[in-house]
């Protein structure tokens, strides 16, 4: 497509999806039974406690969640009625959220790290009639916490609740100890025995791609999280997908750990969805702990793990990093401390040219494991099978020419139903593409080229820089664990570029030292007027781990106006 003007503008669509290759079945409770039939007796997971040692094969994954389903239609769940799971990485997790898909239901997946408060609001926005949970998580007892919220618990018998704070939720379990107008979990999967096996599978078969398959909540980075509609059709596309694009199959055994809860969408599909559609196994921890994540990766021969790079950080920083065997490891990114453990020869790159939303159920772009660095040039890949990507002027809503940075807007299969509570007429322009408000540009190829969001391009003396840019740069600086850089407001440049450091253990990080590396790598401009340095705990994190850019801005601020005084 050309402008009237002559250029290329910048719009591009990824090939048909009819064109993709290896999808399968594209409902949720469809890709359970086809997983655990091609995979029936191979280990799904395990999970590992001082107290127990869990392992399921696919078939008991596929019993376990048929069990769930039961429950849920003994207590009234039917078609798009929405359940609650709050829970760790545990197999009632997984259970839960695919047994509600075969109830016919949507599984609300939230945020273990909630607050009283946020999860009185997550309770409150997403109207779930059943709330699943787990009792203890951390210092977390999420019973009282629920007594606080809803009293009416405690006077009521399980599944007879009423309460005007929380007038669809009706029933609640919990995995741990009961208490007052709790079930246990025994006892809600005991409420199910009755029911007919084949009623449950009717129910299942009638669940089309184009119902509502799930809820989850975005970061809430910058504001309250967000409650996001996804179909069917987009969460199981993306777990097929993401299995493609990485080329895993069934011959290569992934044994899979993860660092993040499967409340976060990225996680859901990185992790669960291409693991299970590979066949291979999910090694569970239910809290990220680095020394006894060291300890689960060695013992149970981990070969794909995935964490953010400050988890990697510590990781790298815990005690038993050199004495641990980790050399099981395969699909361990070779940007990642892990692949630099003496024990580990790893040469595999994580596709990691992509880029996605919540929004999204994750990618919209991306290359393809391996593709040489001549071919994705540093972007964020291609448009995927059904996807089309415009840039547009954030101002005039005008399409931009190929080059030019604007707002990235997308559109395509696995784009979300809408938020709760709002029309998607609010949401998607007038051809129906999501502006996602994130800064970017296409190349003349058709690259995708994201430069952060729109709200943290820093305006600095009339150049805008980019935080991401500064970000890598930090990283790659031997002192430096984890970096965030934002802009603060100023008298004459408008805004000031300031970097946030936490240093590395033992590390003795310096300020001018740290600018004079970067005045190495960047244009002057991009240069932190300032380097503030900070403590793990300091850093405020959103449920997937990612930095509260809003609370992180408030901090910095206040430590410049003490150095000042």
């Amino acid at each position: 497509m050309t402008s009237t003007a002559g250029q290329e503008l910048s719009i591009v669509s990824g090939p048909p999806l009819s064109d993709e290759p290896g999808l399968g079945s594209l409902t949720l409770p469809g890709f359970l039974r086809e997983v655990t039939s091609l995979y029936a007796d191979r280990e799904a997971l395990v999970f590992r406690t001082a107290a127990e040692d869990v392992r399921w094969t696919y078939s008991e994954l596929w019993e376990n969640a048929v069990d769930v389903a039961c429950a849920l239609r003994a207590i009234g769940i039917g078609k798009d009625a929405r359940v609650g799971v709050l829970m760790t990485n545990r197999p009632e997790w997984i259970s839960a959220f695919f047994g509600i898909s075969l109830a016919g239901g949507v599984a609300v997946a939230l945020s273990t790290f909630s607050t009283p408060e946020e999860l009185e609001y997550l309770l409150q926005a997403s109207s779930i009639a059943v709330l699943l949970f787990e009792r203890t998580v951390l210092k977390t007892d999420f019973t009282s916490v629920l007594s606080q919220l809803v009293p009416e618990i405690e006077t009521t018998p399980p599944g007879a609740l009423e309460s005007d704070r929380f007038p669809f939720l009706r029933y609640l379990a919990t995995v741990g100890d009961a208490s007052a107008g709790v079930d246990s979990w025994d006892a809600f999967l005991a409420r199910g025995r009755g029911e007919p096996h084949e009623v449950i599978l009717a129910t299942a078969a009638a669940v089309l791609p184009s119902d509502t398959g799930a809820l989850f909540f975005s970061s809430g980075s910058t504001s309250k999280p967000k409650g996001i509609l996804s179909a069917h059709r987009g969460i199981a596309i993306q777990m097929w997908r993401f299995r493609r694009v990485c080329e895993f199959g069934p011959d290569d055994y992934l044994r899979c750990w993860s660092a993040n809860g499967y409340f976060w969408s990225g996680n859901f599909v990185m992790s669960l969805g291409a693991t299970l559609a590979a066949g291979g196994c999910l090694v569970l921890q239910p809290t990220f702990a680095p020394t006894e994540a060291l300890e689960l990766m060695a013992a149970e021969r981990v070969n794909y793990p995935f964490a953010w790079p400050h988890q990697w950080a510590q990781i790298e920083a815990a005690p038993n990093w050199l004495t641990v065997d980790l050399s099981s490891m395969r699909f361990a990114d070779v940007k990642t401390p892990i692949a630099r453990h003496p024990t580990v020869s790893a040469e595999w790159h994580l596709p990691d040219h992509a880029y996605g939303n919540t929004e999204t159920f994750t990618i919209s772009t991306i290359f393809p494991l391996n593709t040489p660095p001549e071919v994705h040039a540093n972007s964020w890949g291609v448009p995927l099978p059904g996807v089309t990507i415009k840039i547009v002027d954030p101002v005039t809503r005008c399409v931009v020419p190929r080059g030019t940075s604007g707002e990235i807007c997308v559109k395509g299969p696995t784009l979300m139903l809408g938020y709760i509570g709002t029309p998607l007429a609010e949401t998607l322009d007038e051809e129906g593409f999501f502006p996602t408000g994130d800064d970017g540009y296409l190349d003349e190829l058709g690259r995708l080229f994201w430069n952060g969001r729109l709200t943290d391009i820093i305006k600095t003396g009339g150049a805008n820089v980019s935080p991401l840019e500064v970000d890598e740069a930090l990283t790659a600086h031997q002192n430096v664990k984890v970096a965030k850089t934002i802009g603060l407001p100023h008298e004459t440049l408008g805004e000031v570029v300031v970097a946030c450091v936490v240093p590395r253990d033992g590390a003795h990080a310096q300020a001018e030292e740290i600018q004079g590396y970067l005045r190495q790598r960047l244009a002057s401009y991009k240069v932190p007027r300032h380097v503030l340095f900070f403590a793990d705990d300091d850093l405020k994190l959103t449920g997937s781990d990612k930095i509260r850019s809003d609370e992180l801005r408030e901090l910095a601020a206040r430590r410049l106006r003490s150095q000042i005084v």
